[in-house]
């Protein structure tokens, strides 16, 4: 018989076979960055020593800003000077120009973000502690602000799994450069975010990326930095473990990733994208393919594509 394809994932052909649609993210949406710039670059995690794919832009050309998402699309937060303006990426159509949506709670910028299937959090910015939390189902809304961080910071990174979010590193008053982790628990997040064992450097600037159980915080300035900590969630009193570090020395990156591996793009004007391995994850990262060009203060989000 002819072919038969079923959105859902299910490919039907002659002798019928069928194939699942992905289980995890197969690709990272890599948004703006200095220049100002709205450029969305797509890698395809199987493909990623190619460049980066240009997608639709952004609705407006920012860098800065902050990005989250679950595995149908992206929302991308916060940045330039500073706004307020949330866009959304749906990875289907995503040669589209992102639409724009409910603002966060505020303008803020160089903040960081991290979600489940159903919300984000959006934490942090110039010297701010405050959290909004973004629900996708209800996303033209203005996003609730939340139980803020302990601290108000800039330049800070953030991961996550389905139940809680990191929010590690940044930039404050004094003494300046953090290595302070806070826990947003989604569940209670009116409360005040809790603090969590520190990374093992002070630093802004910095990129996370996670799955279930871990998350690398990687990059950072002043140095800049290639350092790699990973935060192991089910024991995040502890100070982060120092695992194998970046090739280059960056600041300002971007990472998303999937339950296996975590990718690293961007920062001080560099191109380069480098993976983590989770499971090597004491060597040095490997470069992959480049973004489309090079810039800083970019955000990133993966899903399935």
């Amino acid at each position: 018989m002819s072919g038969v394809t079923i959105t859902a994932g299910w490919s039907f052909s002659g002798g019928i076979t069928i194939t699942e649609a992905p289980s995890e993210n197969t690709a990272a949406w890599f948004g703006g960055g200095s220049g100002t710039r709205s450029t969305v670059d797509r890698i395809t995690f199987a493909t990623d020593t190619n460049t980066a794919s240009v997608r639709g832009p952004l609705s407006l050309a920012r860098s800065y800003l902050a990005a989250a998402g679950n595995t149908t699309d992206a929302w991308f937060g916060g940045g330039g000077g500073p706004v307020s303006t949330v866009d959304r990426i749906t990875y289907a159509t995503d040669s589209a120009t992102a639409s724009v949506r409910g603002p966060l709670s505020s303008a803020r910028n160089r903040l960081a973000a991290a979600g489940n299937t159903t919300n984000a959090w959006f934490g942090g910015g110039w010297f701010e502690s405050t959290v909004a939390r973004i629900t996708y189902a209800t996303d033209t809304a203005t996003a609730s602000v939340r139980g803020p961080l302990g601290s108000g910071r800039s330049y800070l990174a953030a991961a996550g799994n389905t139940t809680d979010g990191w929010f590690g590193g940044g930039y404050g008053p004094a003494p300046g450069s953090r290595s302070t982790v806070a826990r947003i628990t989604y569940a209670t997040d009116t409360d005040t975010a809790s603090v969590r064992g520190p990374l093992s450097q002070a630093r802004y600037g910095l990129a996370a990326a996670g799955n279930t159980t871990y998350g690398w915080f990687s990059g950072g300035e002043p140095g800049p930095f290639s350092r790699v900590d990973r935060i192991t969630y089910a024991t995040d009193t502890d100070t982060a473990s120092v695992r194998g570090p970046l090739n280059v020395t960056r600041g300002s990156l971007a990472a998303a990733g999937n339950t296996t591996d975590g990718w690293f793009g961007g920062g001080n004007l560099f191109s380069t994208v480098e993976r983590i391995t989770y499971a090597t994850d004491t060597t040095t990262a490997s470069v992959r393919g480049p973004l489309s060009s090079a810039r800083y203060g970019l955000a990133a989000a993966g899903g399935i594509q």
